[in-house]
């Protein structure tokens, strides 16, 4: 007896001793895994850090895919607007989208978005404007608040080729289904388990067959629903950032309505649990489990009609949620804009009064080493110059200027001082072949689309280069000629480019008229880029046929039919 007991003892303190190796082994392990993750956790965040430090300031290098840069627009496309806004025309002859490029120091798909939407969207009075530049100004100056703001959005992410605004705008349009099929098929499931207690061999082939009815289900009502499913995984990261944004501390930012919008929300974030687990990125063993169970048993698509509601319900708060940490993120993207710009000023900018639009040595963006030139204007402007010699460029820098000044609050010159202008203009345009409308038919109606917009209480401007080029000299003289004397309205600007000499004698008392110029040598043609007041004295067209190396015939050809033309009445 006391030789068993012995041995029995022996044995317990064996297995207790095997139990708490076993125990410090798994504590072990399990530290081990933790410690893992934590330092990959904070390799990763140092890693990101470092990048947002290195890119502030800089022109974004990222490369854009076609259908990965027009999603970027879908939010400003599902976003009612009843302000003034950017037209495609305008928005396509300034270039637009290349300089939204070089101002997208964005991290997430939704400071991105908001920033599109807001260059397409100029403001005409000073209050939102004026806590914008405060809000610029605050991150241009506090680095730390910045850069943990930076990562916060960079975990957001964005979302590439799919455009979030698209499904949760219509997640109403969504069908994944009647629930009373999802609870059919999990029925079915958990009567082939129970029969396998009963009647095993029948029970595994009834299961077997069970789950196959399952999966298929599954992906056929799944597949139409997918991007609905990937745009609320989005959302979930929304909601997470914005519950970490709330506990930094930034000037203007309204905490407690994020606050309040993100509790909206509270009942969505529980039905969305396993909706979105499977949708996560980076794969493991936990995904695959609620994968599985997904797939098994309808979870998600079940959650998704609680979803489809509860999202359709709380729109109000997603569109303050995406507005007010877009508005933040976008803010210190043009603060990181400004950073890299070689000269920039705070515009001043009036509510009614005289329409006037001045700017001091103002810039395009685009171009490497652009060349400043200033403007002063209190009524329309008629530019003469010849090929190549900067009328377009000033075109557009001077429609560039009112559209950055009433957007992010930014004007790329010295100095800016203009009233609020809705923009327009008519330039790079182009024959319609899908609408079988010629040339001059499509500058037409550009042109007539800004005359009908010259009423309200906003002042209009606009710019116009080579008015009615789509038509013979006489009647585009004739035409242009009452077009832009019906531009020189009180309440519109008009810079004009032109090559008829001629209107700057028929519209010389109601439009200025300035001119750029060049130098010619025997070899070369040079550009100053230089804005110059009075009528253009000089042409080039055929000066450049001979640099390009055209026959002398040709040449001496054109330049006598030149002399002939120009002794003509009226020439």
């Amino acid at each position: 007896m006391k030789w068993s007991t012995r041995i029995m003892s022996g044995y317990e303190n064996y297995g207790a001793v095997q139990l708490l190796t076993a125990a410090l082994l798994l504590g072990a392990v399990a530290a081990g895994f933790a410690a893992i993750l934590l330092w990959n956790r904070w390799k990763n965040r140092k890693r990101l850090m470092a990048r947002i430090r290195r890119e502030w300031g800089q022109e974004p290098e990222r490369q854009y895919d076609p259908t990965e840069f027009d999603c970027i627009s879908h939010y400003y496309l599902n976003r009612e607007s009843d302000g003034f806004q950017i037209d495609d025309i305008t928005w396509s002859d300034l270039d637009m989208d290349r300089v939204f490029m070089q101002m997208n120091h964005t991290r997430s798909f939704l400071g991105e978005s908001y920033l599109y939407y807001r260059l397409r969207t100029p403001q005409t009075e000073s209050g939102e404007l004026e806590e914008f530049e405060q809000l610029v100004s605050w991150f241009g100056t506090h680095e730390t608040e910045r850069e943990e703001m930076e990562y916060f959005f960079a975990r957001i992410g964005k979302t590439g080729r799919s455009s979030v605004f698209d499904y949760i705008f219509n997640l109403a349009e969504a069908d994944s289904g009647s629930n009373l099929i999802h609870y059919g098929v999990i029925l079915l499931v958990l009567c082939s388990v129970g029969m396998l207690f009963v009647y095993p061999q029948p029970g595994i082939l009834l299961l077997i067959a069970a789950m196959g009815v399952s999966i298929g289900t599954y992906e056929h009502y799944k597949r139409p629903v997918a991007p609905y499913i990937v745009s609320c995984t989005a959302l979930e990261k929304v909601l997470q950032a914005a519950e970490q944004i709330v506990k930094q501390d930034v000037i203007l930012m309204k905490k407690a309505e994020i606050r309040k919008a993100v509790s909206a929300f509270k009942k969505l974030r529980r039905n969305m649990l396993l909706l979105v687990a499977g949708e996560t990125q980076g794969g493991g063993l936990e995904q695959s489990l609620f994968i599985y169970l997904n797939n098994l048993f309808h979870i998600d698509l079940i959650q998704f009609k609680t979803v489809v509601k509860e999202v359709s319900a709380h729109m109000t708060e997603f569109e303050f949620l995406v507005d007010e940490i877009g508005r933040i993120e976008s803010a210190i993207a043009v603060a990181s804009y400004r950073r890299m710009l070689p000269e920039h000023a705070a515009p001043v900018l009036h509510e009614g009064g005289e329409v006037r639009f001045r700017a001091e040595k103002m810039y395009h963006p685009l171009i490497v080493q652009p060349v400043p030139n200033s403007i002063d204007m209190e009524r329309c402007v008629l530019l003469t110059g010849s090929n190549a010699s900067g009328k377009s460029t000033f075109l557009k820098t001077a429609a560039l200027q009112i559209i950055l000044a009433q957007t992010i609050h930014t004007a790329l010159a010295k100095e800016y001082e203009a009233c609020y202008f809705r923009v327009f203009s008519s330039m790079a345009l182009r024959d319609d072949l899908v609408g079988e409308e010629s040339y001059y038919m499509v500058e037409i109606r550009s042109l007539k689309r800004i005359l009908d917009r010259m009423k309200g209480d906003v002042p209009v401007f606009c710019c116009v280069d080579e008015v009615l080029r789509g038509t013979n000299t006489v009647e585009r003289i004739a035409a242009s000629s009452q077009i832009l004397k019906r531009m020189a309205q009180e309440k519109l600007l008009c810079m004009a480019a032109t090559h008829d000499i001629e209107l700057t004698y028929l519209l010389e008392d109601t439009y200025r008229n300035c001119h750029f110029e060049e130098e010619v040598t025997e070899d070369e043609i040079r550009f100053d880029y230089l804005l110059k007041e009075g009528r253009a004295m000089t042409r080039n067209a055929i000066r450049l046929l001979h640099m390009m190396g055209f026959e002398d015939s040709v040449i001496q050809s054109a330049e006598k039919m030149a002399e002939k033309l120009a002794k003509q009445p009226g020439r």
